[in-house]
């Protein structure tokens, strides 16, 4: 029993070290050479983790010369641009000055659903309103409008606009993250009349509070749970 679990705890941490080499990214983002990398990986984990009669070795070094390669590979696309191409793939445009290029389409094997699909699902319906559509390497559509056809922003209406910045945690779910109320420069007597309007008396009454770079406070009491 314990050698089951040492050895799955073993593979399950190669695993996750491959997956985590690969960089922060969903599936459906993977190039093609990082999701072969993954399923490889993968499958070769499976395998002594069932058959506990086959040496943890003949799977483990599979995986780390697997790694071992795709570390390499990164390192050569990073400093050669045609070997990045030839491994990678280079994006296509689809759509150019709203008119479809049938043949891209052809050529990248993508059908009229699955490009109406993706524009629908960022939001455009009307293909006269899409200046570039392109396929990236990673399978995603990238879509740029016309600069007449999007909102204005407040620089081009001449409005100012106070940068809130990134939010911190100041509390969680009851927990007070002192160390992120001191990084906004409050201290816990800030903290109980900022909460207060809120009905809170106490940070356990409190299920998330958020406080952003010029003071301003996310909070939402608990629910009373019956």
């Amino acid at each position: 029993m314990f050698t089951a679990f040492s050895r799955t705890i073993i593979l399950y941490l190669i695993v996750v070290i491959g997956i985590r080499m690969m960089g922060k990214r969903q599936v459906g983002e993977l190039e093609p050479s990082e999701l072969v990398l993954a399923l490889l990986i993968a499958d070769l984990a499976s395998v002594p983790m069932q058959d506990y009669t086959l040496p943890l070795h003949t799977g483990v070094i599979p995986m780390l010369t697997l790694l071992s390669i795709s570390m390499i590979l990164s390192i050569i696309t990073i400093k050669s641009v045609r070997f990045r191409v030839l491994l990678c793939g280079s994006p296509s445009i689809i759509i150019k000055n709203g008119k479809i290029d049938q043949k891209e389409m052809v050529h990248t094997r993508l059908t009229i659903d699955e490009l109406l699909e993706e524009l629908r699902n960022q939001g455009y319906t009307d293909l006269s309103e899409v200046r570039y559509a392109i396929l990236e390497t990673n399978g995603m559509l990238s879509v740029l409008t016309y600069k007449s056809k999007q909102p204005p922003n407040a620089m081009q209406l001449n409005i100012t606009v106070d940068e809130a910045g990134l939010p911190l945690i100041v509390i969680s779910d009851g927990y007070l993250m002192e160390d992120n109320l001191k990084k906004r420069g409050y201290d816990k007597i800030w903290l109980k009349r900022q909460i207060a309007p809120f009905g809170c008396h106490t940070p356990d009454d409190v299920f998330l509070m958020t406080v952003d770079e010029i003071g301003g406070v996310y909070c939402v009491p608990k629910e009373v749970r019956s």
